[in-house]
């Protein structure tokens, strides 16, 4: 494949017509993810593909893996998957936290079968939900070594005859003799990497992927208790990879930094899928990734050392790197990149300011593979989150009361819809006799994407978010299904009527809060109510924080939920709190308009505006003062 073809010139908003000009058919793309992994392997065959760190304080003892030889080892992982009996169209679920061999074992599964990164946070019943959905038999799994809790959790879900397989991983750089594992009555139980060392490292065994196969199933959050996992095929994956590694900000000898978990789409498709593309090294933090507190500590000097050119994280990691002393050269970190959760202006200036890095931001779901926008460090466009990824079609969209569709002109602001080569094929139902049975639940029509996002869009196709029609609540990252949370509620025999939304954080984006109703004649407090919460939820990161008591639920004229009216009122307890005690702040009030939340604060004119929209931009949201009246 020529150069030209394959890398365009994309370094300012005004190149996409010149890239959409070209076909991406034309663009000879490889057909998966395997055969992107083989042609960097044998064009850079020598060359640095992984830099593992075993944790932030042993940051200088690094487990190295060259193209070459991580082909090799995800040629034995999969010739193993493979002799135990894992098939196209048969998934790998993968519990564990990062580690060395953490990246060729999810690279095998995706060529063995279909990969599924499981978050091993999660409790030991969703899990299971989620592996009975994905239909997977054999899990690689963190040992007791990695994680404690994630080896019990997969123990666990063995002995209840749910898996074939625990294929297990050590630490990275893990010395001595490994714990002996049990014995498990029909199961094959192992450390991968022993297990495959006798596998032929050459070649796979089986059927190579194709470009339509399914690459891998990621679990993402949506509006009902029931887990969801949207299936990616392979050229999805490949496709959107491409749209980032085309960025001509990036060359081929420059080494970004990764600490997101791998069962994140970004961690997948930017930093281990994208790099492939040009043959650049990534440096890979330890199994906690950015919750690593030493790791804030030893952060610039890993920059330093390792001529780190660009990164990926959340907003709540660049709030703690702009608290951080720049104590080395980190002239080689040309940019980085933030998504996942909205940025707070506070954020950006302060880390800007402290570190003269500019942070470029991006948008994407799981549905839409993992980015479909990015903006451009040298062209800023205040309040855009970037500009659509080339060949990836935008609109905005009023859904009607009976679910049709209404095209809104550009700068209307309504729903965002999402079409082209990176929309996933839909979410996993079911199972047949042709594997799995997908079915995109009222988000695709006629090959477009409901995101869900209320967004406005410019003539140049920049993307301005406005809030979310939908119900995710998003912490620092994660997201959180609102209904797990009303559901544990809704088990008190006092709730009658349950509803969580997220609440504005300075520090994570946004927290869970919820709203009930009681039956009458109830006497429980709102604390008793969340410390119920709290034991009932299936995952730490969802307890609310607050449960508030109303008399009645909002509701729409129809008679259904109408949660912007519950995130209005989280929002405005919120910045009545962080406002408190300032001059002039006279009151604060949060108004829905269209869907999305602005914060009103009325002042006196003895007000310290400067103080008030200092506390305003810590938080990723719209807001505007108001004069007394």
């Amino acid at each position: 494949m020529t150069g030209n073809l394959l890398w365009p010139e994309y370094s300012a908003p005004a190149d996409i017509a010149a890239i959409e000009a070209v076909p991406l058919a034309a663009r000879g793309l490889p057909a998966s993810t395997y055969a992107l992994l083989v042609r960097a392997a044998t064009t850079w065959p020598g060359r640095t593909a992984t830099t593992v760190l075993p944790e932030a304080a042993r940051w200088r003892e690094p487990e190295q893996r060259t193209f070459a030889g991580l082909l090799g080892d995800v040629h034995r992982y999969a010739n193993l998957l493979h002799e135990i009996g894992v098939r196209r169209r048969n998934a790998v679920a993968l519990i564990s936290p990062n580690t060395a061999d953490l990246v060729p074992a999810t690279l095998a599964a995706q060529l063995a079968g279909i990969a599924a990164p499981l978050n091993g946070g999660l409790s030991r019943e969703h899990l299971a939900q989620l592996l009975r959905r994905s239909g997977a038999r054999v899990i690689v799994t963190a040992g007791p070594e990695l994680s404690v809790a994630t080896w019990e959790t997969a123990h666990a879900l063995a002995q209840d005859g749910q898996v074939d397989a625990l294929l297990v991983l050590r630490p990275t750089g893990a010395t001595g003799p490994a714990p002996d594992l049990p014995n498990l009555p029909g199961v094959r139980v192992g450390y991968l990497a022993e297990l495959a060392a006798g596998q032929d490292s050459s070649a796979f065994l089986g059927e190579p992927p194709r470009a339509e196969d399914l690459a891998a199933l990621f679990p993402t959050g949506g509006t009902t208790g029931a887990p969801k996992l949207a299936a990616h095929p392979h050229a999805v994956e490949v496709a959107d990879a491409w749209m980032l590694a085309a960025n001509s900000l990036l060359e081929d000898h420059d080494t970004l930094f990764a600490a997101l978990p791998l069962f994140h789409v970004n961690a997948l498709v930017v930093t281990l899928l994208a790099p492939l593309f040009k043959g650049q090294t990534v440096v890979w933090a330890g199994p906690l990734g950015y919750r690593d507190l030493p790791l804030y500590g030893e952060f610039w000097k890993i920059v330093e050392h390792h001529r780190i050119s660009t990164m990926s994280a959340v907003p709540t990691v660049y709030a703690v790197l702009a608290q951080c002393p720049v104590d080395a050269d980190i002239s080689s970190l040309r940019f980085a990149m933030v998504g996942a959760a909205p940025l707070p202006a506070a954020v950006r200036e302060r880390f800007e300011a402290h570190t003269g890095v500019t942070l470029v931001e991006g948008y994407g779901l799981t549905e839409a593979t993992c980015a479909s926008a990015r903006s451009f460090p040298d062209v800023p466009r205040p309040g855009s989150v970037g500009q659509r990824l080339p060949y990836q079609r935008m609109k905005t969209i009023r859904v009607r009361e009976d679910g049709t569709w209404e095209d809104l002109q550009p700068g209307h602001t309504g729903v965002l819809a999402i079409s082209g080569p990176t929309v996933f094929s839909g979410y996993v139902t079911g199972q047949d006799e042709h594997g799995h049975v997908l079915d995109g639940l009222g988000k695709l029509v006629d090959g477009w994407l409901d995101t869900g996002d209320l967004a406005r869009l410019d003539a140049d196709g920049f993307v301005y978010l406005a809030g979310r029609a939908k119900d995710l609540i998003i912490r620092g990252g994660h997201n959180i299904d609102p209904a797990l949370i009303e559901d544990s509620l809704l088990t008190h025999p006092a709730v009658t009527a349950a509803g969580a939304v997220g609440r504005p954080d300075p520090h994570a984006g946004e927290v869970p809060v919820a709203y009930v109703t009681l039956a009458a004649g109830s006497a429980v407090s709102e604390q008793e109510l969340c410390d119920w919460a709290r034991h009932q939820v299936p995952e730490t990161a969802a307890a609310p924080k607050t449960v508030t008591v109303l008399d009645a639920l909002p509701l729409t004229d129809l008679g259904k939920p109408y949660k912007p009216a519950l995130r209005a009122d989280a929002t405005r307890r919120e910045l009545t709190e962080a406002l408190a005690g300032l001059p002039g702040v006279l009151d604060v009030d949060a108004e829905v308009d269209d869907g999305s939340v602005i914060v009103v604060v009325r002042t006196s004119g003895d007000a310290d505006e400067p103080a008030v929209k200092a506390v305003l931009d810590r938080y990723a949201i719209r807001w505007r003062l108001a004069g007394a009246s």
